[in-house]
């Protein structure tokens, strides 16, 4: 029998396929990553109740082999609270076991918060990169915002209400006139789409921000700001900065072109550079 992963409504739940509804109403078992958001979807969808077993990341490793000895003999379906399982949410090792295991896998098609923002974006998707949620570290996280934009192509992000601000403001440090756009809370009552430069889109934030992020970075313009390929020493930062101010650029400036080129956050550079000046 197969294991089944089913992609459940991000908010909407006129948004669950007809194959998810067949799967969840003739499955035996259903493996959540929350058993009590399951039992409200089920209740939601007017599906019959089901056995429900935990599978999330602390209890992952405990937990996979009686899922898998239950897929050998009964049709399981794997949800996680919202969207698709596996993306940024537990499952992606339960398939590598199962199929170590020689057990069938299905993934049904359906809803994904990424590929939504990335669409609303208008952003050219020839090439882009889905980068998971945002690091939490400030350092971490604008290393990893420099290495996606010097990649030349569009990427997309997670984030919490809780650091969407910090997040915004790590941006603005790194471009602040890089091509943003943000959908927070897709597919429920109060969804929001806001376009523009990570100004523009801590402005139109509510106070506290609520609900779930997408950020969707534009891809920086070929040959613009390109990133070293390796940290500058403190003798290389120096001279970038004095043939700045030789050509007569303002603080801000340097500082600003300097940190879009990966030499740095703003701040830090402004004050090397004020220090520079005297």
């Amino acid at each position: 029998m197969p294991l089944i992963f089913v992609p459940t409504p991000l908010g909407n739940l006129k948004d669950i396929t007809l194959r998810a509804l067949e799967t969840l109403r003739e499955c035996e078992l259903i493996v959540a990553e929350d058993t009590r958001v399951a039992r409200r979807l089920l209740a939601a969808l007017g599906l019959p109740s089901k056995p429900l077993w935990s599978y999330r990341e602390q209890n992952a490793e405990s937990a996979t082999p009686a899922i898998l000895d239950r897929a050998r003999s009964a049709a399981v379906a794997v949800v996680t609270d919202a969207g698709m399982p596996a993306i940024s949410d537990p499952g992606r090792d339960l398939i590598a076991a199962a199929r170590a295991a020689g057990i069938a896998i299905e993934v049904l098609p359906g809803p994904c918060a990424f590929v939504c923002g990335a669409v609303l974006s208008a952003y050219d998707l020839a090439r882009f990169s889905f980068e998971g949620f945002v690091p939490r570290r400030r350092a971490e996280r604008e290393r990893r915002f420099r290495a996606a934009r010097a990649g030349g192509t569009t990427s997309v992000w997670y984030e919490s209400p809780h650091r969407i601000r910090a997040t915004l403001e790590s941006l603005e440090q790194i471009d602040p006139a890089m091509p943003l756009f943000v959908g927070r809370e897709l597919t429920k009552l109060h969804e929001q789409h806001i376009a523009g430069r990570p100004a523009d889109v801590l402005a139109a934030l509510s106070n506290p921000p609520l609900g779930e992020f997408v950020l969707v970075l534009g891809a920086q313009a070929a040959g613009a700001g390109a990133v070293p390929a390796t940290p500058p020493t403190e003798r290389e930062l120096d001279a970038e900065i004095d043939r700045a101010i030789e050509r007569g650029e303002s603080a801000p400036a340097i500082a600003r072109d300097l940190a879009g080129r990966g030499f740095g956050a703003r701040r830090d550079l402004y004050a090397r550079v004020t220090s520079r000046r005297r």
